[in-house]
């Protein structure tokens, strides 16, 4: 299967996990993807693009004729608890896991990746993303492997303390601040063990023909519900940007789907501000200004 990685999955797997390590896994894409195809005896169509951001997705067809979606990823992003997740979702809310192509490579069900809730209006797809992240939160398989929020948390917080001491940028410094002492006071006082899909939003749900909308690229973990929804209040970001009235639209927001899943709508701004603080910083370590600048505003709206 010759063919040429995407470049956003070349971009975004360099800037998470070093260039080296990026650079030795899609070196070896090619030849993993043939040997997934032969494993699960697979006929591929084509490879999406852009694609995923920390893995390769290709449309095949499975022996029988029917469609189906080859996902490869590197063993540093752990697909093996992707895999997990999804296997104990069995296709409630998720799209189902058919099958594997060998070690870091999962056959799921072909859904329609040019749809997703983003193509919706605003409030539509705000609905229709609550109806479908309250399925996923149930209570994870028995001596699962999955990492607690405090975990996840505490090595992204390593990773914001040299943004509280930013000679040029006392803003940021400030928010950094109040992001990490939000943090440190919700995982002092956990509500929760739920199994959570870990970057829920808009484009990770997909129209499907088993169900309507079905969600994708899980990241999972364990932890309380509030966390999993703070990644999809800042939806559309540069929307709310660029809207006069974009700091109280961001507030009505949390409060709005705080209230619909009958969440704590302080913990529910907490977390939104603590990701969104920690996806700003990070932009600003890959060198992307401009979405650092948009994460950051709408932090310091909440």
């Amino acid at each position: 299967m010759g063919f040429e990685p995407p470049q956003r999955l070349a971009r975004t797997l360099g800037e998470a996990y070093g260039d080296a390590a990026a650079a030795e896994w899609l070196a070896k894409l090619p030849g993993l993807a043939d040997k997934a195809l032969g494993h699960a005896s697979l006929d591929a169509e084509r490879v999406m693009a852009p694609g995923g951001r920390s893995s390769l997705v290709a449309l095949v067809r499975r022996p029988d004729g029917s469609p189906a979606a080859l996902k490869i990823a590197p063993p540093f992003t752990r697909p093996d608890l992707e895999r997990d997740a999804l296997a104990h979702w069995n296709g409630w809310g998720a799209v189902q896991l058919l099958d594997e192509a060998g070690q870091d490579a999962l056959v799921l069900e072909r859904l329609h990746p040019e749809v997703s809730l983003r193509s919706l209006p605003e409030a539509k797809a705000l609905l229709e993303a609550a109806g479908t992240v309250r399925k996923l939160w149930v209570e994870p398989p028995a001596g699962h492997g999955f990492e607690t929020v405090a975990e996840r948390t505490a090595r992204q917080a390593r990773a914001m303390d040299p943004y509280l001491s930013q000679p040029d940028s006392a803003e940021t410094a400030a928010l950094t601040a109040a992001a990490l002492a939000a943090r440190e006071e919700l995982v002092a006082t956990p509500t929760e063990s739920l199994l959570l899909h870990g970057n829920f939003r808009q484009g990770k749900v997909l129209a499907g023909d088993r169900a309507p909308w079905l969600a994708v690229g899980p990241e999972p973990l364990v932890g309380e519900r509030a966390y999993d929804l703070a990644r999809l209040v800042r939806d559309r970001v540069e929307d709310l940007v660029a809207a006069s009235s974009g700091a109280s639209a961001a507030r009505r927001r949390v409060n709005k789907l705080a209230d619909s899943l009958d969440l704590d709508r302080e913990r529910l701004r907490g977390w939104t501000l603590f990701r969104a603080v920690e996806s700003g910083t990070r932009a600003l370590t890959a060198g992307r200004r401009q979405d650092a600048e948009l994460l950051l505003e709408f932090a310091s709206w909440l």
